[in-house]
């Protein structure tokens, strides 16, 4: 928005049109020189906004006593539930299906509990779409896709447990966090609407109005003051933008999160030490992916390991290669460590790529092996479209065939920053700031335990995991990053062992001056 808003001062012919369905559109007139607002009411029926009388103490619960209540004692209509992730998800669907067979005595009305969530295959997701047979009633439970991406006929009643699950990256850690947390007043008048896309229905919040009211943000934290900023800055840079403390942003992002992304672009050489752009820089910028990966895909030209170095950033830019359904997770991960590679995660997705390449892209092998079809035909989309930008500037595009030592440095080159080493008590040490991490149990790594491993992701879940993890050789470093390592002297000694002296162990049986033994102390 800054870049379109000094284009309309420079140009009066230029017109900009704003619209959202959510979007602060008093603070989007005051941005852009007290512009007019227009409002275009939507076609929806009356919504009744239900608030608990005090808060509830599990969300999930609530949702599910709230689901029988209007399943028993409400008209027809089906149900829109909001939970936050997968897990609450499959549980709440699980617990229902549960409680209507112990109604079943009773003679109660079917209820069909149906999840949806981004990690679901396209023709689960569909099946939400579809009517609910005659007589019973469809309980849809979501995560905030719901809100806007979707809308899903029929739905009368909106359960809102007022929380989602909302990624952060931390500028201090360099890590992202998926973190739990509440609503904002528009998101939760978007999940109300829900209710009044068929008819006049109702919306039963299970938090307090005086909590909606005084609690909740007006409006979401602005993407940009939560993300990783190295990609934005290193378009800016691009555009001749050097002044980015001063920049007109609508929202100002973290002053920390632009000092580090500035750090992070001179670490892999976009930019040199007044903050300048490299002609490396310049070639990094014309790739649409993180700085990470444009330096990996050049590196790979040198390498000669372009073609699977395409393939392996196609992967990484979909989410969900797998499929794990809740009733067949050995069957699925039985199917998974079929493609598992010592070498790692980076290995495991580009040996998928290929035997569904082999097996003529079929969606059927797909479906055998608990593999997404349309993450596959995405990433094979954005495969084409790398092709075509290293075609443009003449990139050579090899193969290195089964070495794939060449496409482990070229991964290197991009990501030495997420280097690990083995912790000898557990887990794994990030050279970077000595932060204890742990492989994911999803990698194909996991309890393997290499000495070094780089990643491609760091994540806050129950704990600090990594993800994506590929292994590597300590030597390659100096090489691939002489900002950042270099080699170790061969004659010298360690900081921790200069640290440590030499005194006797004495035998408390035996007289004082008799040496028994040697042990190293810490001073």
């Amino acid at each position: 928005f800054g870049l379109c808003k000094e284009a309309i001062r420079q140009r009066n012919d230029l017109k900009l049109i704003v619209t959202s369905a959510t979007l602060d559109a008093e603070k989007f007139s005051r941005y852009f020189f007290d512009s007019h607002i227009f409002t275009i009411p939507g076609r929806t029926f009356p919504v009744e906004i239900l608030y608990s009388n005090e808060p509830e103490e599990d969300y999930v619960q609530a949702a599910l006593m709230t689901v029988m209540q209007i399943h028993l004692t409400e008209q027809p209509g089906d149900i829109l539930v909001f939970l936050t992730g997968q897990e609450e998800i499959d549980t709440a669907c699980q617990l229902l299906d549960e409680r209507m067979a112990q109604l079943a005595p009773m003679n109660p009305p079917p209820l069909i509990p149906m999840g949806v969530y981004a990690a679901q295959p396209s023709e689960v997701q569909s099946s939400i779409f579809e009517p609910a047979p005659a007589g019973s009633r469809k309980c849809v439970v979501a995560t905030n896709i719901a809100e806007a991406s979707i809308t899903i006929d029929g739905i009368y009643f909106v359960v809102d447990p007022g929380f989602a699950k909302i990624k952060t990256f931390n500028a201090k850690t360099q890590m992202d966090a998926l973190i739990v947390t509440p609503i904002s007043q528009a998101n939760a008048r978007q999940r109300a609407g829900r209710a009044g896309r068929t008819g006049p229905g109702k919306c039963y919040r299970l938090y307090t109005e005086k909590a909606f009211r005084t609690e909740m943000l007006p409006s979401a934290v602005p993407e940009i003051q939560r993300s990783n900023l190295s990609n934005v800055v290193l378009t800016l840079k691009a555009m001749g933008i050097n002044d980015l403390l001063g920049f007109d942003f609508m929202d100002a992002p973290p002053v920390q999160t632009l000092i580090n992304s500035l750090e992070a672009l001179w670490q892999l050489g976009a930019l040199d030490d007044e903050g300048l752009l490299t002609k490396l820089g310049r070639k990094m910028a014309e790739f649409p992916m993180p700085p990470e990966q444009s330096k990996m895909l050049l590196a790979s030209v040198d390498l000669g390991c372009a073609d699977e170095a395409i393939t392996v950033v196609a992967m990484l830019s979909v989410q969900n290669v797998f499929y794990r359904p809740r009733d067949k997770q050995a069957v699925a991960d039985q199917k998974k460590s079929k493609f598992n590679s010592p070498e790692g995660d980076h290995v495991t997705l580009l040996e998928v790529y290929k035997a569904w390449s082999r097996n003529r892209f079929s969606a059927p092998w797909c479906y055998e092996n608990f593999i997404q079809v349309r993450s596959l035909r995405k990433a094979q989309d954005v495969r084409k479209q790398l092709i075509g930008i290293m075609d443009r500037y003449r990139l050579e595009i090899n193969s290195c065939g089964q070495d794939y030592n060449r496409l482990r440095q070229a991964i290197a080159a991009g990501y030495f920053n997420n280097l690990c080493r083995r912790d000898p008590n557990e887990g794994y040490r990030v050279m970077r700031d000595l932060q204890q991490v742990y492989i994911h149990p999803s990698s194909a790594l996991y309890q393997k335990n290499p000495e070094w491993v780089i990643y491609y992701e760091l994540v806050m879940t129950t704990r600090e995991y990594i993800r994506e993890v590929c292994t590597v050789e300590p030597e390659w470093m100096p090489k691939i990053a002489p900002n950042m390592f270099k080699q170790a002297d061969s004659r010298g000694i360690s900081r921790m062992k200069a640290s440590e002296k030499i005194e006797p162990l004495y035998s408390k049986y035996h007289d004082r001056d008799a040496l028994r033994t040697l042990a190293r102390r810490k001073c």
